[in-house]
């Protein structure tokens, strides 16, 4: 079943074209990484499909309902009631975390399935500890994020995704505020959620991570898609820019 389908995307800032026609589908179970340089619209891609980013031009859907649609070569959106329906069905997140800073770790894992969602708090409150020991972070559930490494922050705002229950999990260069010693400990945890087969769509820069977690792999550049298919189709590609932008992380 195709869970995201964006097509046609485009996107500007002023004069400059960010995203240019770009289309893609990511179906239930699978692992799609999103690489290329810098400015290459990855992120800007990642804002619009998650609703962060109003697209200029494009159709946006997740589970077959629609967000956007083009009308007359411009994007209209869902009624705000619908758009929040929509926004249910994925999680996101971020590189820098975005904890709430006077929240203790629990309650920024229950904060939004206890108030936003009407759950009932004891039955939260049990899944929050579960995520908590599945993240590795049973003995921080009355921390302040201050109190937190980097890498810890990172797999709290994770549990805090998934505490909502999406059925997409987006992350935005989940492990670029981070030293390589918590990077390994983030990525541990995004390997096991892809082993239980969650739906995920990242935008990294850890080319290694990539090619062994991921069922797809698409390389952007210039605000299209360059390259895209398996891991080994991707990394063996042909494409100049593709081999420019590996030669250039060889050394």
């Amino acid at each position: 079943m195709v869970y995201l389908k964006m097509n046609h995307v485009k996107k500007s800032f002023g004069s400059l074209e960010v995203l240019k026609d770009i289309s893609l589908e990511v179906n239930q179970g699978e692992v799609v990484s999103i690489i290329g340089p810098s400015g290459s619209g990855k992120s800007t891609l990642l804002r619009c499909a998650t609703l962060l980013e109003t697209m200029d031009c494009g159709d946006l859907s997740y589970l077959e309902k629609s967000a956007a649609t083009i009308v007359n070569n411009k994007t209209v959106y869902e009624r705000p009631a619908k758009l929040n329906e929509i926004k249910s069905i994925f999680g996101l997140v971020f590189q820098n975390f975005n904890l709430f800073p006077h929240f203790t770790v629990m309650k920024n894992i229950t904060d939004a399935p206890i108030h936003v969602q009407k759950r009932k708090k004891n039955e939260v409150c049990q899944e929050a500890r579960n995520l908590l020991a599945q993240m590795g972070l049973s003995d921080k559930e009355n921390c302040y994020p201050y109190q937190l490494s980097g890498g810890q922050q990172q797999r709290v705002a994770i549990a805090r995704a998934l505490a909502l229950k999406p059925k997409v999990l987006f992350f935005d260069e989940p492990t670029s505020a981070l030293d390589p010693e918590l990077t390994g400990e983030v990525l541990k945890v995004i390997k096991g959620l892809a082993e239980t087969k969650m739906t995920m769509v990242i935008v990294t820069h850890e080319m290694e991570f990539a090619r062994n977690i991921s069922d797809r792999i698409i390389f952007m550049d210039k605000g299209v898609i360059a390259v895209q298919g398996t891991p080994d189709e991707v990394f063996q590609s042909e494409h100049t820019r593709m081999q420019e932008f590996l030669g250039k992380l060889k050394h």
